[in-house]
């Protein structure tokens, strides 16, 4: 039976029109099995990374698209809190029971820092709203999510790299938000095995944008991660001629962090592949220890690169000669956070093949097409 036979799954991603989550669209709707819709209140987003994603899909499609891979192309786009749960229900309601077949949970608040300074704001954002997020779900019958966590989850590895069987031992209340919606999704799908399936998809440090250029990573304000602050700066959006290094006596080759990191559209693909996983047929729980249907998954290239080898490839890549001073260790900071990705590889047929050189070019590509983001006068046209 040929795709276009069988009816389009509707999935729900939340935080659809976040950097993450645009991407994660864009691998759905690239298959034409789903029919995506995305929940997103904007905190840290705007609308209009979708209609560009969308634009991207019909871009896609063959001249003889069928009215099927066409409806696949469009977005059903909310606006919607997550931690109101009347909005949530609003959105499972127009579709009935049984009528979302599952869930990327993408939505979340992500900085390190900003958590220690407001961690009930991030406890009631990245928890709560899990939490009311399932039992909207159990009650509309639809019992299957992908979870995107967070490499955090580990704080500091005795082991590096990471396997996935590592204790888990966040050490910001943002690593803490994750574990707590790991154990709950364990708890869930152990409380009721025939039921519910997940899998949590523990990542680091996603990276680059879509080839095109249309859609990309549009922090607002300054941005709190080094590629897109690099990116800034080199557009001259950030005005600080001088990167803060934060640290370099740690235990790494250079003494700056390591961090793995990998680019966002093999990060979207592993979101894809575990979607697939929940499959009725899917192998993937056979080995499970219990009768539990959920597991863990880690998503890098399983090589870490220092804050020194990025701001190095973002100089190749944008030509921007970066000055940087060091400064003191900043508080949540681990020294290496690399992934052991060899269970994901095995189980999921997971790759990130995408290197750093390829991560900054398309990142330089997004930067300079829209120097503003997608709210820029410049930004190119949807």
């Amino acid at each position: 039976m040929s795709s276009s036979e069988q009816p389009l799954r509707r999935v729900l991603v939340t935080g659809g029109a976040g950097y993450i989550g645009s991407h994660v669209i864009y691998a759905l709707q690239e298959t034409r099995r789903y029919k995506v819709i995305s929940v997103d209140n904007h905190h840290n987003s705007t609308p209009k990374s979708l209609v560009r994603v969308a634009q991207l899909a019909r871009d896609n499609l063959p001249a003889d698209a069928s009215e099927h891979d066409r409806d696949s192309a469009e977005i059903d786009a909310h606006q919607c809190d997550l931690t109101k749960p009347d909005e949530v229900r609003r959105v499972f309601e127009k579709y009935g029971k049984g009528g979302i077949w599952g869930v990327v949970h993408i939505a979340a608040y992500k900085a390190v820092g900003e958590s220690t300074e407001i961690p009930l704001t991030y406890y009631e954002n990245n928890v709560s709203a899990t939490v009311y997020l399932l039992q909207i779900m159990a009650e509309f019958d639809c019992t299957r999510m992908v979870y995107s966590s967070s490499a955090t989850v580990y704080g500091t590895p005795p082991v590096i790299p990471i396997p996935e069987t590592t204790r888990l031992q966040a050490e910001s209340p943002y690593g803490k938000t994750k574990v707590m919606c790991e154990t709950i999704l364990g708890d869930l799908c152990a409380a009721e095995p025939s039921r519910w399936r997940a899998i949590s998809l523990r990542y680091f440090n996603p990276a680059g944008a879509h080839p095109s250029g249309r859609i990309g990573e549009d922090p607002l304000g300054r941005p709190g991660n080094l590629l897109p602050l690099l990116a800034h700066m080199a557009v001259g959006r950030v005005k600080d001629s001088t990167l803060k290094v934060f640290g370099n006596d740690y235990p790494t080759p250079d003494g700056t962090c390591v961090r793995d990191y990998l680019h966002v559209l093999d990060l979207a693909k592993g979101h894809l592949l575990s979607l697939d996983a929940l499959e009725p047929g899917s192998k993937v729980f056979d080995n499970c220890p219990t009768e539990a249907r959920y597991k863990a998954y880690n998503l890098g290239k399983g090589r870490g690169m220092s804050v020194l080898q990025i701001v190095d490839a973002m100089r190749k890549a944008t030509g921007f000669d970066f000055k940087y001073e060091i400064i003191g260790r900043r508080r949540g900071d681990v020294p290496d956070l690399t992934a052991d990705p060899a269970l994901a590889e095995k189980e999921l047929g997971f790759t990130a093949p995408a290197d750093l050189e390829t991560m900054c070019r398309d990142l330089w590509n997004w930067q300079t097409k829209n120097p503003n983001g997608y709210d820029g006068p410049d930004a190119t046209s949807a």
